[in-house]
């Protein structure tokens, strides 16, 4: 089941992130206040993970426009079990996606996703990554936009990137690098992640970044 997330600037993970990271709280009161709602299908993601994998977001989404026609408007494991790798080729899935879309259906019952929420995130990792065609990334991504876990940091993910070497000017992109500079924004991570992806969704990495400084009317505790 989805559920909707509502936070303001007077929520816990917001006035930490402004607070911690004076760069980041600028760019949280550009965009204001920060709603999503959780994907309610687990398995369908990770089908729509699969096939987004090194594609852009415009072919992806093309994609699996046509496998959710091709499933009835239903991605399921008894809609994608009646798939076979050809049919799956046609609608332009590669063959190791396909094999690997395959496979996730064969191994649900390994994977046990219902018990997910009892699990740590690296236990997590550990399960999804153990499967055919899912890395590091697919499984974060699940852990941000499914399980809505709140101290992820997607390091793999170029649209993270992107709008992170904006934010920061940065000239590294390395993991160590990333992880030394976001360090502060644990233990919300992944809320920091959300504004970055928003300020690249709603085109504010098109415009130059000035030296925002600290927040305004912010209070912060030292």
């Amino acid at each position: 089941m989805s559920t909707t997330v509502l936070l303001t600037p007077d929520s816990d993970s917001i006035v930490h992130l402004s607070c911690k990271d004076a760069q980041l709280g600028r760019l949280i009161e550009r965009i204001g206040f920060l709603q999503y709602t959780t994907e309610d299908d687990g398995y369908a993601f990770l089908v729509n993970t699969i096939i987004g994998q090194m594609l852009s977001k415009k072919a992806a989404s093309t994609i699996q426009e046509r496998l959710l026609e091709r499933c009835v408007r239903a991605i399921c494991a008894d809609s994608i079990a009646a798939l076979s790798i050809e049919d799956l080729r046609t609608i332009g899935v590669s063959a190791n996606k396909a094999m690997s879309i395959s496979s996730l259906y064969s191994s649900l019952q390994e994977l046990n996703p219902e018990s997910f929420p009892l699990l740590t995130d690296t236990e997590i990792i550990k399960r999804i990554t153990s499967l055919r065609g899912l890395g590091a990334w697919s499984a974060k991504m699940y852990l941000i936009f499914v399980l809505d876990r709140q101290d992820i940091l997607p390091f793999e993910d170029g649209a993270f990137l992107q709008a992170y070497r904006w934010l920061y000017s940065a000239r590294s992109l390395k993991k160590q690098s990333i992880e030394r500079r976001c360090r502060k924004w644990h233990p919300y991570a992944s809320i920091g992640a959300r504004y970055l992806y928003l300020a690249l969704d709603t085109g504010l990495t098109k415009q130059a970044v000035p030296f925002w400084g600290r927040p305004k009317g912010r209070d912060c505790v030292q």
